[in-house]
């Protein structure tokens, strides 16, 4: 891509979903590296309140309470961008809801509430961040960050509506970056694939089953994404898996499909299930939930760290720490080759 994109310190970014988890640690770790933000879900009294802790640090904040699933809410969104800091530079679609349960049971309503937000949200964010920043002039261009996921790639069972919603992000992200780029407009265009995070999502999500929700193994910190999506803010990619597994089973998907319904099948029907049973006490479909909370607070083995993620931002460097550390075990190697072909030493 031949878009140039300003540094996160340089940056006004819009963050949706920005009151828990992927959405609210980016806010954070943006509003560190000195970004001005624009903060948007809701839950008006988290929001305040995130943007009085970023303010009270030294950073810039503003907020819109705004559901994605409605355009005019979306609408609302730019103008406050506009207003407060003359406009945006990196927009991210992180605004999303799950539903736990079998399909034959999901009833329509909450199906379409549940693509409201997954879905059109990224539409309608995506279109008003294009028409703004096709507009730029300058040096910089702009970046459009909508948050798929794994099942963006690989459709999982009693998560059968958000992987749907999440397959369709993908298609719509993907024609998306080809009309722009066709186009010539300024703009970087990317899906960010995250695997398991640690967050609050299962408890967030509706559920049909008995059972409590949880997320499978691996899981990853919502800092592997954010750290993800900076990058892409900085950085113009097609696409980024945060979390190694994401791409795994992107792959094994691609190329065994039956194995992975079968193993599936075998597994996450259970793996998907805690032993608890289900309490909806704090469900997201239709009302704002408990905000400022970046992780789950039910999960002590996340790994706070992806190295293939790493390796994917970092391609250069990466290739040159194999080829070093290549070229020193060669090293190493001839090393004890010519001290075993020594008389007398290293014989057997």
């Amino acid at each position: 891509m031949g878009v140039r994109l300003k540094k996160i310190a340089d940056q006004v970014i819009v963050i949706t979903g920005a009151s828990s988890g992927i959405g609210l640690t980016t806010a954070r770790m943006a509003a560190k590296r000195g970004a001005r933000l624009v903060l948007a879900a809701r839950n008006e009294e988290a929001l305040r309140q995130l943007a009085e802790e970023i303010n009270g640090h030294g950073g810039q904040a503003a907020y819109a309470v705004a559901d994605v699933g409605n355009e005019e809410d979306v609408c609302k969104i730019a103008r406050t961008a506009v207003e407060r800091f003359g406009g945006f530079d990196t927009w991210v679609n992180d605004a999303g809801i799950g539903i736990y349960g079998d399909l034959l049971d999901i009833s329509m309503p909450d199906a379409r509430r549940l693509f409201d937000t997954n879905y059109w949200g990224v539409v309608y964010g995506s279109l008003e961040a294009a028409r703004h920043l096709r507009q730029r002039g300058g040096r910089f261009g702009g970046a459009i960050i909508n948050i798929g996921s794994e099942a963006s790639d690989r459709a999982v069972p009693l998560l059968g509506m958000y992987s749907a919603s999440k397959h369709a992000v993908k298609g719509f992200t993907d024609a998306l970056r080809m009309e722009l780029e066709k186009a010539g407009a300024p703009i970087s265009v990317t899906l960010v694939k995250p695997a398991a995070i640690d967050t609050p999502f299962p408890q967030h999500a509706k559920t049909y089953m008995k059972e409590e929700p949880q997320l499978p193994t691996p899981i990853y910190a919502p800092e592997v994404v954010a750290e993800a999506i900076l990058h892409c803010a900085e950085t113009p990619e097609r696409d980024l898996f945060a979390g190694g597994s994401a791409k795994r089973h992107s792959v094994e998907g691609a190329f065994f499909p039956r194995m992975m319904d079968t193993l599936m099948e075998l597994l996450f029907f259970k793996k998907q299930k805690s032993s608890q049973p289900a309490n909806r006490s704090d469900d997201a479909l239709d009302r704002p939930t408990t905000g400022l909370r970046e992780r789950s607070g039910t999960r002590n083995d996340a790994k706070e760290t992806s190295l293939y993620t790493r390796a994917s931002m970092h391609p250069l460097l990466t290739g040159a720490l194999v080829v070093g550390s290549g070229l020193a075990a060669l090293a190493l190697f001839a090393k004890v080759s010519r001290g075993r072909h020594r008389p007398g030493v290293g014989a057997f």
